[in-house]
């Protein structure tokens, strides 16, 4: 997995590209959460170059999610694709996050 990370005015985007599988999801969890404790709150995750993940990937996000969510922020998640867009749909995680096309 590639991760390109950039923030811009407060706000992080990130562009992951490949497999998110657990290792990548802690790679994720080590470069993001210290955003917050700097005082960024808004998430913007491309996953259109995601061609697959996990449970643990699923699961930071969540993480990532309720924390920006209670320091007034949020997570948008853009591209949404293939067997990564089913996957939020089965788990219902479409009703968790902004979703955009």
């Amino acid at each position: 997995m590639f991760l390109d990370v950039r923030v811009s005015g407060g706000q992080v985007k990130v562009t992951p590209r490949g497999k998110i599988y657990v290792d990548e999801a802690t790679i994720i969890r080590e470069k993001l959460f210290p955003y917050m404790v700097k005082g960024c709150k808004q998430f913007v995750f491309n996953l259109s170059e995601v061609d697959y993940i996990d449970s643990s990937g699923l699961g930071v996000l969540v993480a990532l999610q309720k924390r920006a969510h209670l320091n007034g922020g949020g997570v948008v998640i853009l591209g949404l694709q293939g067997d990564v867009k089913a996957l939020f749909e089965l788990t219902r995680l479409t009703n968790v996050f902004e979703i955009q096309p």
